[in-house]
């Protein structure tokens, strides 16, 4: 089966979605005001509470929304057929995901950035924050778990895959150092610099299999 059609159809759902779901939940749900400071402005330290360029804000919360759900769900789906995962990612994240993760997130603003356990236990009860806040560490291990497992099974004895992991988290202190001492502002070229990195990882990455550093990346499944 082409799968051109289903791409368009997801492309046509997601943006009818976004106009007009996504207003709702904007305009009628958690009803959004531009006038209305945030914490980032309200709560400015310098580190927990800072104004930040909303294309560093969109490019955290995208990648943040990328867990478990959407990374391992659609992997089991497929085991009983396409349409089962196609499904998944197409209605979790009209439904399920996108607007979870926005209403948090105006709930959180409207709360001084508080959690949302912080939330539960100032809006319901100390009791309810407790449970909240066990739910949430579960949830999380839960997750972390899954997804870590599904990672060292990908990365189990690819010292190519394993460097090019490592070579990011340096990579995303470089960009950071760019982004906000060696050139402020200028979050394009931090962008720039941090895709260019990550292709050299990935080409660095091919030269380790066979070299004397292929040891140091060569993981095992057990330990």
């Amino acid at each position: 089966m082409n799968a051109l059609p289903l791409i368009i159809a997801t492309l046509c759902v997601m943006a009818i979605a976004y106009r007009y779901y996504g207003a709702f939940i904007a305009a009628k749900v958690v009803a959004l005001n531009d006038d209305r400071k945030t914490p980032a402005h309200t709560l400015n330290d310098g580190q927990n509470y800072h104004p930040t360029n909303k294309w560093v804000l969109f490019g955290h919360h995208f990648a943040a929304i990328s867990g478990a759900g959407p990374l391992i769900g659609p992997v089991l789906a497929t085991q009983f057929g396409y349409l089962p995962g196609f499904l998944w990612l197409l209605i979790g994240v009209v439904v399920g995901g996108a607007v979870h993760d926005f209403v948090v997130l105006a709930a959180s603003i409207r709360r001084q950035g508080k959690s949302l356990a912080e939330i539960a236990r100032h809006e319901i009860s100390p009791i309810a924050g407790v449970v909240g806040s066990i739910a949430i560490l579960i949830i999380i291990v839960i997750a972390l778990a899954g997804l870590g497992l599904a990672v060292v099974n990908a990365l189990a004895e690819s010292s190519w895959g394993t460097f090019t992991i490592a070579a990011t988290i340096p990579l995303a202190l470089f960009v950071g150092l760019w982004m906000y001492r060696i050139r402020p502002g200028k979050v394009g070229e931090a962008s720039l610099v941090g895709v260019l990195g990550v292709f050299g990882a990935v080409f660095a990455g091919s030269l380790i299999p066979g070299s004397f550093l292929e040891p140091y990346f060569s993981l095992s499944r057990d330990g």
